[in-house]
C-alpha cells in the first residue's frame, strides 16, 4: 500500500488551532515534531491510536483530518 493513499489536513488544522506548531502537537499527542513533520508530509501513515489522538487535539472526527484515496488501492475489487 503506498504511502499517497491516506492524505491529511494536519497543517490547515494546526493553523487554525492558534497557529499550533509541529512541535506543539507532538508533545500533546506524545511523539516527536519529525513524527508529526513526517506524517504531514506524507511520507509517514500514523497508527489508528496516534491517528485519534490527533483528531482528538483538533476536536474533530478522523475522516476530517485523514483521507482515504481508494482510487489507488490495488486491492480494489474491480
Amino acid at each position: 500500500m503506498g504511502k499517497d493513499h491516506i492524505q491529511n489536513k494536519i497543517r490547515t488544522l494546526r493553523f487554525f488551532k492558534d497557529e499550533m506548531t509541529q512541535k506543539q502537537l507532538a508533545e500533546e499527542v506524545g511523539v516527536t515534531r519529525q513524527t508529526v513533520a513526517a506524517i504531514e508530509s506524507g511520507k509517514y501513515s500514523p497508527s489508528l491510536e496516534l491517528a485519534f489522538r490527533i483528531s482528538n487535539v483538533f476536536n474533530v472526527t478522523l475522516d476530517e483530518v485523514f483521507t482515504y484515496d481508494s482510487s489507488k488501492d490495488k486491492f480494489k475489487k474491480k
